[in-house]
């Protein structure tokens, strides 16, 4: 057998390269989001900032329609995968500015494009498989994904108590189809985007007199909540199942 003569003077720079490779997009996007608040960038994706432009963003809107609704998409997609807290009061703007029917597709287009970048630059820079380290709950969750990946990630959109940049991330910790990821991110994001997306639209008038739109508990709302929950079910029925069916064998 002949020695290993490995050089591992070489070896250091390709390990430090492939880190770099790794970790750097991590790194513009944690400098991207610290840059978005240092700027004071939520106070322009606030209710307050929407009524203060109002009169501004329409006739921008109507005068460069398709530009606004691409630029719109863009920005939607740079604020979910740089994880900015608060997207809802975007989908609320895409209401007001475009409709509902160019302002629902909008927003799960751009919700899905972002979600997925930093999905991937998740998953690249921490790894699939990290959660199984964290104790036998994730390990167990693991398992029931594995088992039932679109129902569980489905599920996981329609929960309104889990925020969305965290929903985003959760899956890279795991080894989770791209494509699945994707599919129940886009339909997954539907029903709450119908409903924000839905106040904005409207909501003219109450901006014009100055008045309040209340948003506080609004995807636990009876009417907003039990569709959700209904689907909820129906993303259960192949986890039930599939253990009724464990259980007769």
């Amino acid at each position: 057998m002949e020695p290993d003569t490995t050089d591992m003077s070489t070896l250091e720079p390709q390990v430090k390269k492939s880190k770099l490779k790794r970790f750097l997009p991590l790194a513009i996007i944690a400098a991207a989001s610290t840059a978005f608040f240092a700027l004071g960038g939520p106070k322009y994706i606030s209710l307050d900032s929407l009524r203060d432009n109002q009169e501004f963003l329409k006739a921008f809107v109507a005068d460069n329609y398709l530009l606004a609704v691409f630029g719109f998409v863009a920005i939607y997609a740079v604020l979910v995968a740089i994880s900015v807290p608060g997207a809802g009061f975007l989908s609320i703007f895409a209401g007001f500015l475009f409709g509902l029917t160019t302002g629902v597709p909008a927003v799960i287009i751009g919700a899905t494009i972002g979600a997925t970048i930093i999905f991937l630059v998740a998953r690249s820079a921490l790894g699939s498989g990290l959660a199984a380290k964290a104790g036998p709950f994730m390990a167990k969750f693991e398992k029931g994904l594995k088992e039932n990946e679109l129902s569980y990630l489905f599920i996981l959109r329609l929960v309104p108590i889990f925020p969305f940049f965290m929903v985003n991330i959760v899956p890279a910790l795991f080894d989770v189809k791209v494509r699945n990821y994707v599919l129940t991110t886009f339909f997954g994001i539907i029903p709450g985007s119908l409903v924000y997306v839905s106040v904005g639209n409207g909501i003219g008038d109450a901006l014009s007199a100055g008045q309040d739109v209340p948003l506080s508990g609004l995807m636990l709302r009876p009417a907003v909540i039990l569709p959700i929950l209904g689907l909820m079910l129906l993303s259960m029925i192949p986890i039930v199942y599939k253990k009724l069916s464990k259980k007769k064998i």
